[in-house]
């Protein structure tokens, strides 16, 4: 079953939905991290059926997230590497998985990062400006330059 499209929405939540929203694509790019670049390595680790494994490829190819890198000419077979913009997604990634280990992981993290100075990584949301950490009731949403009548912010007006 397909899902709505939030291709006319104005909005970066569901603009990145549209790429990296479907079951499946967040966990391609989460291995893609980890360095895995051949579509079997994915479809092993993944146990994701080829066709959807194809089809998640295509839109984060499609949409720049990972570029194919040919490694065989006869049959043409390919890596699928992080470009940019695929690598800037590991802040999603690790907030995902921050959260996933406070409310879901009743047993522990099963994974930890830690940064290359020995601390345990951990995502903060901090204002580029002063510094500061962020608290929820402290944020405050206004038109941006590229906001239109059909904005989610200019419906809270």
């Amino acid at each position: 079953m397909r899902r709505a499209s939030f291709a006319d929405m104005n909005c970066s939540i569901a603009q990145t939905l549209e790429i990296v929203g479907e079951w499946w694509t967040l966990l391609i790019v989460r291995d893609a991290m980890f360095g895995v670049t051949r579509f079997d390595e994915f479809s092993s680790r993944l146990g994701i059926a080829r066709n959807v494994l194809a089809q998640r490829l295509d839109t984060l190819v499609e949409h720049g997230v990972l570029k194919k890198v040919p490694y065989q000419d006869n049959p043409v077979r390919h890596d699928y590497r992080l470009t940019d913009k695929g690598r800037d997604l590991w802040t999603v990634l690790a907030a995902l998985r921050q959260w996933g280990d406070k409310w879901t992981a009743t047993d522990g993290a099963p994974v930890v990062s830690t940064h290359s100075c020995g601390h345990t990584m951990t995502v903060e949301p901090t204002c580029s400006g002063c510094g500061e950490l962020i608290a929820v009731g402290e944020l405050r949403v206004h038109p941006g330059p590229g906001a239109t009548s059909t904005n989610p912010v200019a419906a809270l007006r």
